[in-house]
């Protein structure tokens, strides 16, 4: 077989998806702040990877609502901006709730019990104020639905829309309200058990809208009218 003359493809998706992710998560832990500016030649040098995949990055960052361009300007972390977090919301608590419904008749005791371990992590590590663990944990919990359900629409979309909200659940998971998540995750689990897809996919997107509260009155969001 002819050698393809469109060569790299693999090293270059890679480059891009790493930049991408690590970018990603220094903007949702706060280490890049909202209002920095992003200069590339930094980024270069932090990351060790070459231009090209950090401008991909940064433009799926935008496309995310995390980073904000002006061309031949400057390119910045977006400020947590509370309009946005709401339509973020929606769209991530509608997705959630069609992972859960589609994933119940799929379901055995392997996926419920990692939605139960991947629970008394997220309680353990809320009572001890570990909240990046807390994070993790909550990931892992919603990811054994949307994993089980297999449908990529739904995976794409919250890839796109979830990091928005994960700087919002920073500030729950750092609070006493996020605790309430806890006993929420055990009612989800306990309406996978029993076969009840529409009831666990209601309590999926009741859990998701929680975050409510938060996107009035967190501290350092702007709300944009």
């Amino acid at each position: 077989m002819p050698v393809p003359e469109r060569r790299g493809l693999v090293a270059r998706s890679l480059l891009r998806d790493d930049a991408y992710r690590a970018l990603r998560n220094a903007i949702v832990d706060g280490t890049l702040a909202p209002g920095e500016r992003l200069n590339d030649a930094e980024l270069v040098s932090w990351l060790g990877v070459s231009r090209t995949p950090i401008r991909e990055a940064l433009a799926r960052l935008e496309l995310s609502g995390l980073v904000q361009t002006r061309p031949g300007r400057f390119t910045m972390v977006s400020p947590v901006d509370s309009r946005e977090a709401r339509g973020a919301q929606s769209v991530v608590a509608a997705m959630h709730e069609l992972a859960v419904r589609e994933a119940v008749p799929l379901l055995g005791e392997p996926e419920l019990d990692a939605m139960r371990a991947a629970n008394a992590r997220f309680r353990d590590a809320l009572r001890e104020n570990r909240v990046d663990d807390a994070l993790a944990a909550d990931d892992a919990f919603h990811a054994v639905a949307v994993d089980a359900c297999a449908n990529p629409v739904i995976r794409a979309v919250l890839e796109q829309h979830s990091p928005v909200l994960r700087r919002v659940e920073r500030l729950r998971f750092s609070s006493l309200a996020g605790r309430a998540s806890v006993a929420q995750h055990d009612t989800i689990i306990a309406r996978c058990a029993e076969g009840d897809a529409e009831g666990a996919s209601l309590a999926a997107r009741a859990n998701w809208q929680t975050l409510a509260p938060l996107l009035d009155a967190a501290p350092g969001l702007s709300h944009q009218q």
